[in-house]
């Protein structure tokens, strides 16, 4: 196929084809429901910077002045914010969905959110009284969410489109017509997930939220801490999170065994004087592979923050660069977006199978020291975290290659989204001002 050619195709087919997946509704709700958790998500992070600064000297006087509680209780707030993801997601993916097809938006997403509060498995106290887990309202329950956010709203509007609903006079409030409207179609659904959920929770995977990690659990567990193994625990982290579902906890759940027996390995080796025997520890993906988050997202962070033109990056930068640098992505993940944007989807997958490459290679080769089996908190910066693991400024070098590296992979399909998204802020800016000036002659 000639250059010509290939260019029509794209042209003609792909660009079309990427252009109307973009613009569908489903994927618009998906869009705008997942950005509502952005104000949230920033602000959770920044209590959880507080919380978990990795200064030992920082950690010694916040613990002698406050007492030994004194973390937990500064993230009250990110408990608050931060980790409520799915209980947003379910909200603002159902409300969009629902006002796409002009039915009434908030009882949509009230019975959204129901559905979804049904799947998740409640604990029980000393006392027989029964709690909601809050880590389920956040990344655990994420991938339910958006699942039942947007297929459970389009049964619901099936039903309502349908007529299956209680009308109500005409001098009744829209409020309370609104939510009789809602009764027969809420009940439905309810009863179709309470179903479900008794047929999942009589198999061996015990709850819906745990079909996931059920599926991966066997073909995880075959992978040891060789470089294959590596890459594909990482490329399913990276391909987990485009769906929105935190690949690092599915994934780190099942091989975190593993990678904390190799870590421990490589510590008794250093105190015996021998050489480090593993590669692939928990401090490998950690401070080597997932410099900025899962993604591998500190270039992309850079540039957004000082190389983008579009005012809403620009904007966007400013309040991202301080929690990428302590390795907290979920703002890009879910500001940008990463989650369902297929535009970014490579990078975010290329960019830390490259690093796993690199890193493995540099180790095996003897160019970079191993990690030590030092327990490095995840939140260390780049560089810093390098040395402190390796106990060598090989491993500081090592990052900042990754980084550049990664900021490589990360330009040009940023660029372009960064140029798109300046066409449109002229076009509505156009726009804008010709309906200003339609006014003034008015």
């Amino acid at each position: 196929m000639s250059e010509d050619n290939k260019s029509s195709f794209v042209n003609d087919r792909l660009v079309p084809l990427f252009g109307k997946i973009a613009g569908s509704r489903h994927l618009i709700a998906l869009r705008d429901g997942m950005t509502l958790a952005v104000p949230m998500i920033i602000i959770g992070s920044v209590f959880m910077i507080i919380a978990q600064f990795p200064i030992q000297g920082y950690q010694n006087f916040m613990l002698n002045t406050f007492g030994k509680n004194w973390a937990t209780i500064v993230q009250y707030p990110t408990n608050a914010s931060f980790h409520v993801m799915g209980l947003i997601a379910v909200i603002g993916i159902s409300y969009n969905m629902a006002k796409s097809y002009k039915v009434d938006p908030i009882s949509a997403s009230i019975v959204a959110m129901s559905a979804w509060l049904l799947t998740i498995p409640l604990n029980t106290d000393k006392a027989g009284a029964l709690w909601v887990p809050l880590t389920q309202l956040d990344s655990a329950g994420l991938f339910t969410a958006l699942l039942i956010g947007l297929f459970i709203t389009d049964l619901y509007v099936f039903m309502v489109h349908r007529n299956w609903t209680i009308k109500m006079p005409e001098s009744v409030p829209p409020a309370v017509s609104n939510s009789f409207a809602a009764l027969v179609p809420g009940a439905i659904i309810l009863v179709l997930i309470w179903v479900l959920r008794l047929l999942v929770e009589a198999t061996p995977m015990g709850s819906i939220p745990n079909v996931i990690s059920f599926v991966l659990a066997k073909p995880l567990g075959l992978l040891s801490n060789t470089l294959p193994g590596a890459l594909v625990a990482e490329f399913l982290i990276c391909l987990l999170w485009i769906f929105g579902i935190h690949g690092a906890n599915v994934v780190s759940g099942v091989m975190s065994p593993i990678w904390l027996s190799a870590m421990s390995q490589n510590a008794h080796a250093v105190s015996a004087g021998k050489a480090i025997p593993n590669i692939v520890t928990s401090q490998f993906f950690d401070n080597f592979i997932h410099m900025g988050g899962s993604g591998a997202t500190l270039g992309l962070a850079f540039m957004i923050a000082f190389v983008s033109r579009s005012a809403e990056f620009k904007t966007l930068g400013k309040l991202i660069i301080g929690p990428a640098i302590f390795n907290i992505n979920e703002p890009i993940v879910f500001g940008l977006p990463i989650v369902m944007n297929y535009r970014m989807a490579i990078p975010f997958i290329l960019a830390p199978l490259t690093n796993v490459v690199t890193t493995y290679v540099a180790m095996s080769t003897g160019l970079v020291a191993k990690t030590m089996g030092v327990m490095v908190p995840w939140t260390t910066p780049p560089i810093i975290s390098g040395y402190l693991a390796t106990g060598h400024v090989s491993g500081a070098v090592m990052q900042i290659v990754n980084i550049v590296l990664d900021g490589a992979i990360y330009y040009f399909f940023f660029k372009a989204l960064d140029r798109d998204k300046v066409k449109e802020e002229k076009t509505f800016a156009a726009k804008e001002a010709a309906a200003a000036a339609q006014t003034a002659k008015a």
